[in-house]
């Protein structure tokens, strides 16, 4: 072996020759596995709460740095594909910090989520996807610090930005039968076929707005009647036998309106008189249609948990057995669909002594 294709060492009067092209080799192999190192290490708590933190992320870079061809980036694609991380800039990461800010996100929701990308930023440095330098300067994106809390929130108040945005209302907005009907039954235009069906996937199913936005075309089996999608929170794929609504509207938005392939949903803009102009739709944007239906049918403030909450609440109140419920919704345990279940107006309604 020559000595410009390896490193010779000395070692008990032999010559051990380790090849330049293998260190290479293990170093690219090292790369390809960093993540899922990572992951393997972690409680599975942990890797749920980090998916969370990179979904968001993932919507923040959709919104203002679309990928070509309609393509969205996810959480999970972020902590499995280390070539995701390529381009990524410490100017990026101190955005996203500042966008959840101005968002009305709790400082510890910033911190938490903050913390993920920087991890992962920290392992596509280590997998080379992003410049050392640039990794430093990533670093030294800081959160807020427990003292910052009160002021950064007076601040936020004087400006007439939320200091806490979350799912989980102190009071839900209640829907009634006849709002759920009015919600899922739109105009028979492209934008009214495909809020029909971003409606009947909330209300008649339960789906997390975030697992709205992750759907795509073939996930949708028509002949089948069902629907099978991804649940971050619980890291599984589930399927749903679809609802006759459901069944109904998928059937009219797919037919006329739909991407051949790719994600299920298509955006659109104003002043395009209901066209379907954009690929994909981003949580904000889900979000936001779903509160101007509810203002239309006449429930002020409506969000996708609201719709969450009545799908959990119809269920308890029809029988639905508590597991059953727990493994429709995607929850790990029985602690969450238990929050979700209004008291029954009588509270012993239901008891049975045996008398």
């Amino acid at each position: 072996m020559t000595k410009n294709q390896g490193l010779t060492v000395q070692t008990g009067g032999h010559e051990l020759a380790t090849s330049h092209d293998f260190g290479q080799a293990a170093n690219g192999r090292a790369a390809e596995t960093v993540f899922a190192d990572w992951q393997s290490r972690q409680a599975r708590q942990t890797v749920t709460t980090y998916r969370a933190g990179l979904s968001l992320f993932a919507d923040y870079l959709n919104e203002y740095d679309p990928l070509p061809g309609g393509l969205l980036r996810t959480g999970p694609l972020l902590m499995s594909d280390v070539e995701a991380w390529q381009g990524m800039t410490f100017g990026i990461v101190e955005g996203f910090r500042n966008w959840m800010l101005s968002e009305g996100y709790a400082v510890a929701s910033v911190n938490a989520r903050l913390s993920a990308v920087k991890t992962f930023a920290r392992l596509a440095v280590k997998a080379g996807q992003i410049d050392r330098l640039e990794g430093m300067m990533i670093k030294a994106v800081e959160g807020y610090a427990h003292k910052e809390i009160k002021r950064i929130d007076e601040l936020r108040t004087q400006a007439g930005t939320p200091t806490r945005v979350s799912n989980q209302k102190t009071e839900p907005v209640r829907i009634t039968s006849a709002q759920a009907r009015a919600l899922k039954a739109q105009p028979g235009t492209p934008r009214g076929r495909r809020d029909s069906l971003i409606m009947c996937l909330l209300i008649d199913h339960g789906l997390r707005v975030s697992e709205v936005v992750g759907l795509t075309v073939g996930d949708i089996d028509l002949k089948a009647r069902q629907l099978a999608f991804y649940r971050s929170k619980v890291d599984r794929t589930q399927t749903h036998k679809l609802t006759a609504d459901t069944l109904r509207a998928a059937r009219a938005y797919l037919a006329t309106d739909a991407p051949a392939i790719g994600t299920l949903l298509r955006g659109s803009r104003r002043g395009t008189a209901g066209r379907l102009t954009d690929p994909g739709m981003s949580r904000r944007s889900i979000t936001r249609r779903v509160r101007t239906l509810g203002e239309a049918a006449g429930i002020e403030g409506l969000s996708a948990h609201d719709c969450r909450h009545s799908w959990a609440t119809r269920a308890a109140r029809n029988g639905t057995p508590l597991e059953r419920l727990r493994d429709a919704g995607g929850w790990s345990s029985f602690a969450m669909p238990l929050r979700y279940i209004e008291a029954a107006a009588i509270a012993n309604e239901g008891v049975n002594l045996g008398d």
